[in-house]
């Protein structure tokens, strides 16, 4: 993403869109018909990340007396602090936020959509080691920054240290290639692997493969073979999506499992619409920075081309796709939704895939743009969810407005729309 700079970048893409400007001109009646659907996307995409700008505080609330303070240090002893707005937090999604936030400053020509990015990594690290310090056992899930400073599983570093590698290439903060170093020895040390290097997780069985985890790991370990020179990264990048194909991905139903288990050797229940999201996003990334010349380049290309020929069975006639992916009678889903538009997307812009998938990208965000208010806010989104061997799980899962999972990835599917019809 930072192959040159800010300044550059932008002024490259000015230049891009002054040649579309002038070309529409000269074109006469076409211009209109292309004009509209870029304004609805800009509008929302805009509706959506200034949303985030104002609701994002960057502040800590006494959960007991409601009084906010601006490092948590200022608070009197005792105050149970919490961070006050969701997307300062060190989550996942926050880290697919982040991410989120470059491009739409990229592509809208909006430096304020990156520096929000920057101050909440900046954020993080100011504040964690209070919260470190103090840290008595408690749920790190609920904890402030517990996903930073503990470092335990994939989805406590793998979307957040991508963003941190990325960042870095704006502020070079010493701070900040630690955690990436840290980071990276977790992933090639201490996280839990499958006799063949599959990444696992020791729940529920001991081990399972987790979907969700091909994003977790695979954004984070290309980026990382990049800023360290190190092609190892990269292998083991290509052999998760590899891997994860193999003991995930049913060649009948083109979709992905969102779970194996390794004891029993076989599947969960669900094809789960947000699990086969992490992992179509995933294989996109990788792609992006895996060069023609790489052994695997071929083979994740086929497994990224046959993954997306199997979601495309599945569209709704709304554009959106379904919270359980082979039945109708579950919900329409938004964040798999704008997942599936995003990889699709970016896979026609980058020649990953044939022009022809382009409208079923156009038609998914048709879709994601009918779960955009006015105000930004984004409707049905699933809540976070465990594996389960029972549908009725996932069947049940809440939607609440707003919900941190889809807001990044439906930035992050407007921005790859704009590109596809520029």
């Amino acid at each position: 993403m930072h192959g040159y700079s800010g300044e550059q970048r932008h002024g490259a893409l000015g230049t891009c869109r002054l040649a579309v400007v002038l070309a529409a001109a000269l074109c006469g009646p076409a211009a209109p018909a292309r004009a509209q659907p870029d304004t609805a996307t800009v509008r929302a995409l805009k509706a959506v990340a200034d949303g985030v700008l104002r609701d994002a505080t960057f502040d800590f609330v006494d959960s007991a007396t409601g009084r906010r303070y601006a490092a948590p240090d200022s608070a009197p002893a005792g105050a149970r602090l919490r961070i006050a707005s969701p997307y300062n937090d060190w989550r996942y999604w926050n880290g697919v936020l982040n991410l989120a936030m470059l491009r739409v400053a990229d592509e809208l020509h909006a430096a304020r959509y990156a520096a929000f990015a920057r101050r909440n990594v900046a954020f993080a690290f100011d504040h964690y080691r209070y919260f470190e310090d103090r840290h008595q056992r408690e749920d790190k899930w609920t904890y402030p920054f517990g996903q930073l400073f503990t470092l335990e599983d994939l989805d406590d570093f793998g979307a957040e240290g991508a963003t941190v590698i990325e960042v870095s290439a704006w502020d070079h903060d010493p701070r900040y290639q630690g955690y990436v170093d840290r980071a990276a020895a977790n992933v090639a040390r201490r996280q839990d692997r499958l006799p063949d290097g599959t990444l696992a997780r020791g729940r529920p069985h001991r081990w399972t493969v987790w979907a969700d985890d091909l994003f977790m790991s695979v954004p984070f370990l290309a980026r990382m073979a990049v800023l360290a020179g190190d092609r190892r990264y990269l292998d083991d990048a290509a052999r998760q999506v590899i891997n994860f194909h193999r003991h995930l991905f049913d060649e009948r139903a083109g979709l992905m499992y969102h779970n194996w288990y390794s004891d029993t050797e076989r599947p969960g229940a669900a094809f789960w619409g947000r699990a086969n999201g992490w992992a179509l996003m995933a294989e996109v990334e990788l792609l992006d920075r895996l060069p023609p010349g790489h052994p695997q380049r071929d083979t994740v290309l086929a497994m990224f081309s046959r993954h997306v020929a199997g979601i495309a069975r599945y569209q709704d006639a709304t554009g959106l796709w379904h919270q359980l992916l082979d039945r109708n009678d579950s919900y329409l889903e938004t964040s798999a939704s704008a997942m599936f538009t995003y990889a699709i997307a970016r896979g026609v812009e980058r020649g990953y895939l044939d022009a022809g998938w382009a409208a079923m990208a156009r038609r998914g965000w048709a879709g994601i743009l009918t779960r955009i208010r006015p105000d930004g806010q984004i409707e049905g989104t699933c809540a976070g969810t465990d594996v389960s061997d029972d549908l009725a799980d996932y069947y049940r899962r809440p939607t609440p407005v707003n919900d941190p999972h889809g807001v990044g990835p439906v930035l992050l599917a407007g921005t790859e729309i704009l590109r596809l019809v520029r």
